[in-house]
């Protein structure tokens, strides 16, 4: 299998598998549940995580690392989010709704912690 980013990076290889979990999670609710709106919010956010966290593997600088890091922090807030509505409006059964929601709530503390860390680096050397 042809993949761009060959890597033993557990963030990226996370972002990718849950990426991957939430575009079928997008075909589940757009064929199964004819639901048009909500899924597709969810998609974008949820998708975005690891394509920002693609990018921050090839920043220039540890800033622009941190700045692309934040931003997939964002994404997963927002994956949340909408994950949390899918649910609550009974498109998500529990079961589906918890394990989708713990892959992303995990990345968010990733997330978190990478640029907690990486900004107090930052702050080190300035």
């Amino acid at each position: 299998m042809f993949t761009i980013m060959e890597t033993d990076n557990i963030i990226v290889n996370k972002s990718k598998s849950f990426a991957i979990r939430i575009v079928k999670l997008y075909k589940y609710l757009h064929k199964e549940k004819n639901e048009y709106i909500l899924c597709k919010q969810v998609l974008r956010s949820g998708t975005s995580i690891g394509a920002n966290i693609a990018e921050a593997v090839c920043a220039i600088s540890k800033k622009d690392f941190v700045a692309k890091m934040y931003i997939a922090y964002k994404e997963a807030s927002e994956t949340l989010y909408w994950l949390e509505l899918l649910h609550d409006t009974e498109y998500l059964d529990d079961a589906l709704f918890v394990s989708i929601w713990n892959d992303c709530k995990e990345l968010h503390k990733m997330l978190s912690s990478i640029t907690k860390s990486a900004n107090e680096r930052i702050e080190t050397i300035d």
